[in-house]
C-alpha cells in the first residue's frame, strides 16, 4: 500500500467516529493517542504507524482492514453517463453509500405526494419549469432556478410544462444533520 492510501484512511475515521457519535476526545481516552494527532490522521495531515492504527481501529470497535476497506469507499470516482436510466422518468446521479443523495426527473411527477425529509434537499430546474409547495406557500421555478427546503420542510412539486427536467440533490438520509450555533 503506498502513502496516498495510507493517509486516505483519515476520512474513513472521521466518517466512522461520527458514525459513532464519538468525539476525538473519547477516541484519544480510548486509544491512548493524543486529540491533536488524531485529529491530524483525520485530516490526511499524518501517517499513523500500523501500530497507531490499530489503537484508532480498536477504539473505534473496527480492524484495521476494516478501516483501509472503508477507505477505498471514500475514495471513490465514479461517472453515471445520461443514457444510464431506467426509463421512468427517475434517474439516480450517484450510486452506493454517498453523503449525498442525487436524482434527476424528467417529465410528469406525482403531485398528490407530499415529501417530508429530515435533511436539507437543493431542487435545480434543469430544463422547463416547476411549482412547489412548500410549507403552504407556492412557488413557480424557471430553468436555472434553485430551491433550498431545509430539513423537516414539507413540500410537494410538479412539472409545469413538457419536459422538465429537475435535478434534486439532499443530504442522505444516513447522515445526521448537525445543526450549527451561532455565537
Amino acid at each position: 500500500m503506498d502513502d496516498k492510501e495510507t493517509l486516505r484512511v483519515g476520512v474513513a475515521v472521521r466518517r466512522l467516529r461520527r458514525e459513532l457519535g464519538l468525539t476525538l476526545a473519547a477516541v484519544a481516552q480510548r486509544s491512548g493517542l493524543s486529540v491533536p494527532f488524531l485529529s491530524q490522521i483525520e485530516n490526511e495531515r499524518a501517517r499513523p504507524s500500523a501500530r497507531s492504527l490499530a489503537r484508532v481501529a480498536d477504539a473505534l470497535g473496527t480492524t484495521v482492514p476494516e478501516l483501509y476497506d472503508a477507505a477505498d469507499t471514500a475514495r471513490t470516482v465514479e461517472v453515471v453517463r445520461a443514457d444510464d436510466s431506467d426509463g421512468g422518468g427517475v434517474r439516480q446521479l450517484l450510486r452506493g453509500h454517498h453523503q449525498l443523495h442525487a436524482m434527476e426527473f424528467t417529465g410528469e411527477h406525482d403531485t398528490a405526494r407530499e415529501f417530508q425529509h429530515r435533511n436539507d434537499e437543493l431542487m435545480y430546474v434543469a430544463d422547463g419549469a416547476a411549482e412547489v409547495e412548500a410549507e403552504g406557500r407556492a412557488y413557480r421555478l424557471e430553468r436555472g432556478d434553485t430551491l433550498c427546503l431545509s430539513g423537516g420542510v414539507r413540500h410537494r412539486w410538479r412539472a409545469a410544462v413538457p419536459g422538465t427536467r429537475i435535478l434534486l440533490v439532499a443530504v442522505a438520509d444516513h447522515i445526521e444533520a448537525i445543526e450549527e450555533t451561532r455565537h
